[in-house]
């Protein structure tokens, strides 16, 4: 394996997982600051990407590893499906959980979710250049440039992703907000979420590697953020107590398998399209 390849790795990796820490430090001593809205969050959000870029900036790492150019031409099916991955996923959970009993839609309005579906799409847009760059762009691009098997490659990005996300679980993350997802200690809630983002990994990784380009993955996102945590913080929607980790359309059983089944889906798609060498 190429040393220099894996020590740049190995930079951006322990950048990533000591920016969120940094944030909290920051915002232990600056205390009268908007909660789910710091300074802290702020500087936890921003490090990944700038860690990237002045890695990028002092080695041989190409800018177009990255992914930002939009590969439009044969990709309009996956912009498509970046677009209504999150939103069919969804209306299934919620089909099943209707079924069982096990979700209430009774509180929800239509209108009312649709205008404020649409009113954060422009600030998880913005968000999540910052994310996908660094996760997928990043990330990812030079991983595979270490010939990684592909559940090597799932595995750490799901892990980095993760580790990264840990300070805003325990810390950052709004307690009412956990509560309403999950009725569990922040503790318990930052160990259910692993099993979401190694779920989540497959998907976000081979729709990157299918297009060649972020911005699928940046509108993927997007939407995610936009749906399913109004969907559920919000009370549109009330989960049955004791069923959250299994129906949960955020962190439930259910759900991840059905978006683990859809990420092995675009994978087998472009190991036949690409003709790629079993991994």
């Amino acid at each position: 394996m190429n040393k220099k390849a894996i020590r740049k790795i190995g930079i951006f990796i322990f950048i990533v997982i000591i920016s969120g820490w940094i944030g909290v430090l920051v915002d232990s001593l600056l205390t009268e600051q908007p909660e789910g809205d710091s300074l802290g969050m702020g500087i936890w959000l921003v490090m990944p990407l700038l860690a990237a870029f002045i890695i990028i900036l002092f080695s041989k790492v190409s800018w177009r590893d990255l992914g930002f150019k939009p590969n439009f031409k044969g990709n309009m099916k996956w912009y498509l499906a970046s677009a209504i991955i999150f939103p069919v996923v969804t209306a299934i959970v919620l089909l099943i959980g209707t079924l069982t009993n096990w979700i209430d839609l009774s509180a929800f309005n239509l209108r009312s979710f649709i205008l404020a579906f649409c009113s954060t799409l422009l600030v998880n847009f913005i968000i999540n250049i910052f994310e996908e760059t660094a996760w997928r762009g990043f990330l990812t691009s030079q991983l595979l440039k270490l010939n990684l098997n592909d559940w090597k490659l799932y595995l750490i990005v799901g892990c980095v992703w993760y580790l990264w996300h840990l300070p805003y679980y325990l810390v950052f993350l709004p307690e009412a907000d956990i509560r309403a997802v999950m009725p569990v200690s922040r503790t318990v809630y930052a160990v259910v979420a692993f099993t979401t983002y190694l779920s989540w990994t497959v998907m976000f990784t081979e729709l990157f590697r299918v297009t060649k380009s972020v911005w699928p993955c940046i509108i993927l996102h997007t939407v995610e953020d936009s749906l399913i945590n109004l969907l559920v913080i919000s009370g549109y929607i009330n989960i049955a107590t004791g069923k959250e980790i299994l129906i949960s359309p955020i962190n439930g059983v259910i759900t991840s398998i059905l978006y683990i089944a859809v990420g092995i889906g675009i994978r087998a798609y472009r190991r036949r399209a690409y003709n790629t060498v079993v991994s």
